[in-house]
């Protein structure tokens, strides 16, 4: 069976660069489900060096701080989201959601006489 025709949007945020997309918003929810960054990372098959400076510059770019770290301890230590990273994650998701809505609408406006069956 053939796939239907699609857009496939991917909605990235930039400063100066890049500093906010769908693999940050993947790792913090991640991080939010596994309560560790490494753990996070593991789990996306990331090295714990690269999530760590995904989110540092992630960080920087928006001067605010995204996780909160937990040192040692008798069960380890681990990380968290902070209101920020909720609230970032929140705004991002629904505006990806608003976009690909509004995209599929023109996208079926506009490509009307190449899907159908």
């Amino acid at each position: 069976m053939e796939t239907k025709l699609h857009p496939q949007l991917s909605i990235r945020l930039y400063r100066d660069e890049k500093c906010f997309g769908p693999g940050i918003a993947e790792l913090l929810e991640r991080v939010e489900e596994h309560r560790s960054l490494r753990a996070a990372a593991r789990s996306m098959d990331m090295a714990y060096s690269k999530a760590w400076t995904v989110v540092r510059r992630c960080e920087a770019a928006l001067g605010r701080q995204l996780l909160v770290y937990a040192t040692g301890g008798r069960h380890g230590g681990g990380a968290s989201l902070t209101d920020d990273a909720r609230q970032l994650l929140t705004a991002y998701r629904a505006f990806c959601s608003d976009v690909r809505r509004e995209a599929d609408a023109l996208f079926a406006r506009r490509f009307a006489e190449f899907l159908q069956d």
